[in-house]
C-alpha cells in the first residue's frame, strides 16, 4: 500500500512539476511577432469553441480592428456567432516594454497580463463569460503563434477553479 501511495504521489508531483510553456522558451525565434503591429489594421479571424472532451460546441468568424498610437493598441473585435450571437469587445492593450504588456476591456476582470517573445505572444485574463443568464469568471491561458507576415494561430485554454473547461482555437489571416 505504501509503495502505491508514494507512486501516485510521484505521477502528482512529476504531472505538477512546472514544464508548462513559457513565452521565454520562444526568445529569439522567428518571425518575431509584434502585436501590436500584427493587430493593426484590419485582421480576420475563423474560431471554434470545443468543450473539456474535445467535442467543438460553437464556432465563429470575427472582424478585427486595431489602432496603435505609439503607445497603446485599441483593438475592435467583432464576433459573428455560428448561433446568431454576436459580440462586441473593445481591448486597451498597453505596451510596457519590449516583451510586456497589459490590457483591459469591458468583460475583463482586472488587468490583463501578455508576454511577447519571438513569434509567441501569451495573454493571461479573466473573462466574464455568459453562461444560461449569468456571468461566469473564466480565466484564460490565451497564446498567438505568427507563422508569417499574414497569418497567426491561436490556442487558448480556458479554466475555472483550474479546471479546464474549454479550449479555443483561432486563425488569424492579416488584411
Amino acid at each position: 500500500m505504501k509503495i502505491i501511495f508514494a507512486l501516485l504521489v510521484t505521477i502528482l508531483l512529476t504531472g505538477c512539476s512546472g514544464n508548462d510553456m513559457k513565452p521565454i522558451d520562444f526568445k529569439g525565434k522567428e518571425p518575431r511577432l509584434i502585436i501590436e503591429e500584427y493587430l493593426s489594421g484590419n485582421v480576420k479571424a475563423w474560431g471554434v469553441l470545443q468543450n473539456r472532451s474535445g467535442k467543438v460546441t460553437r464556432q465563429f468568424s470575427a472582424n478585427l480592428n486595431g489602432k496603435w498610437d505609439g503607445k497603446k493598441l485599441i483593438l475592435d473585435e467583432k464576433f459573428n456567432w455560428d448561433d446568431g450571437e454576436i459580440q462586441d469587445r473593445q481591448w486597451q492593450i498597453k505596451k510596457i516594454d519590449d516583451h510586456n504588456y497589459e490590457g483591459t476591456a469591458g468583460d475583463v476582470v482586472g488587468i490583463a497580463k501578455g508576454y511577447s517573445y519571438g513569434p509567441a505572444f501569451k495573454f493571461e485574463y479573466v473573462l466574464l463569460v455568459p453562461v444560461k443568464g449569468r456571468e461566469m469568471k473564466i480565466t484564460f491561458d490565451d497564446w498567438i503563434f505568427l507563422q508569417n507576415e499574414k497569418v497567426a494561430i491561436n490556442r487558448a485554454k480556458m479554466t475555472k477553479f483550474g479546471i479546464r473547461v474549454a479550449d479555443l482555437t483561432v486563425v488569424f489571416v492579416k488584411d
